[in-house]
């Protein structure tokens, strides 16, 4: 019978040897991507100041950070649910004199209070980058191009991303479609939520196309661009353009310009990536400010525990089974060579059961009879 203290909380679950291999090889492909593009590795600790978290970038939550205080300062710490505030910080503290662009990668655990309604994990592995200095078209492109090379690397294929432009309303509300202040709100959230009547309802009848403005680049591109008869999306619209025929090459395109989940802070431009097999969102990214150096900075993490159901399961590595009174001098040349062993500790174990496929006999090599 389970003890009850031996089952893990909701939303958390161990990895077990398979899996953790399938993750911990993606991860390592991913990371070695950002490093060839010039992406230097940080490591932000898993616990900082609650106010230090909450307050980096606009639209952090700390209710989906499990708090508690230091017994040292007596200030309340948080435990970290997203690495991009923590890079933030490092880009705008230890490293504010460095040469910018300043580009920035990282790994690690992160964890929330609450699940996403869409995800039931509350513990994951976030995995990405940060290009710190501009938020451009082309800093964006790189950084699409960047998520998708490293998603490839990662094992996923069939990799299609979706852009959004979350500040789309602001921008049209100032003049070209106007709304009271009192309006705004609603009307986002209401093309967030797709429902034309409730749109109307609120005032934003004149925000209806946006609805029917979404799907593969080309075509929804061309529709936003017959919407901003003003001109207010003009550089958005050019901005889009350019990235998309970037990440085109390696991803199928679309866009939804009134998406807003997952876009806490960014700016101008989000974007979102899928993968064949895989259900729901692997990342997201965009372009956003640092608070308090008030930076512009362009990024995307990946979420590389949804990428298990579509990784095959590694093949089993050849390993030598070390009988007991091995010669240590020849498992040492063995393992130099590439090969993982196993040492023996008593008689009468069984090699196979330990997941070897080899033995070593004297100095000798042989492969292990499964039949």
């Amino acid at each position: 019978m389970t003890d009850p203290d031996d089952l893990l909380p909701e939303g958390l679950a161990d990895r077990l040897p398979a899996e953790a291999a399938l993750v911990t090889a993606a991860m390592r492909a991913a990371l070695d991507v950002l490093d060839s593009n010039g992406y230097d590795r940080v490591r932000p600790p898993l616990v900082e100041f609650e106010r230090s978290m909450a307050t980096r970038m606009d639209g952090v939550s700390p209710r989906r950070m499990f708090r508690f205080v230091d017994p040292a300062s007596l200030r309340t710490l948080a435990l970290r649910s997203d690495m991009t505030v923590q890079v933030g910080r490092i880009a705008a503290t230890s490293l504010a004199g460095a040469a910018r662009p300043l580009r920035l990668c990282y790994a690690g655990e992160v964890a929330t209070i609450r699940a996403d309604q869409l995800d039931p994990a509350r513990q994951k592995l976030q995995l990405g980058a940060e290009l710190i200095g501009s938020d451009s078209p082309e800093a964006a492109g790189e950084v699409v191009a960047l998520a998708i090379k490293a998603l490839a690397a990662a094992g996923a294929s069939g990799i299609s991303v979706d852009f959004t432009l979350p500040d789309l309303v602001d921008t049209l509300a100032e003049q070209a479609l106007p709304l009271a202040s009192q309006q705004v709100d609603a009307v986002r959230r209401e093309l967030d939520m797709k429902d034309a009547g409730a749109l109307r309802e609120v005032g934003g009848a004149a925000y209806l196309p946006l609805l029917y403005a979404a799907g593969p680049f080309d075509d929804a591109i061309e529709r936003i661009a017959a919407i901003d008869a003003g001109g207010a999306l003009a550089s958005r619209i050019a901005g889009l353009r350019q990235i998309a025929a970037r990440a085109g090459v390696d991803a199928r395109v679309t866009l939804d310009p009134t998406e807003r989940h997952g876009f806490e802070y960014q700016s101008w431009f989000g974007f979102t990536l899928y993968a064949e097999g895989v259900r729901g969102a692997l990342g997201r990214g965009g372009t956003y400010v640092i608070r308090s150096s008030e930076e512009p900075a362009t990024g995307f993490s990946l979420y590389l525990d949804s990428l298990i159901e579509a990784l095959e399961s590694p093949q089993r590595r050849p390993t030598i089974y070390l009988p007991l009174g091995h010669e240590f001098d020849a498992a040492e040349q063995l393992r130099s060579e590439g090969w993982r062993t196993v040492a023996g500790l008593a008689k009468g174990e069984d090699p196979a059961g330990l997941g070897c496929t080899h033995v070593l006999i004297g100095t000798q090599v042989q492969p292990l009879d499964h039949e």
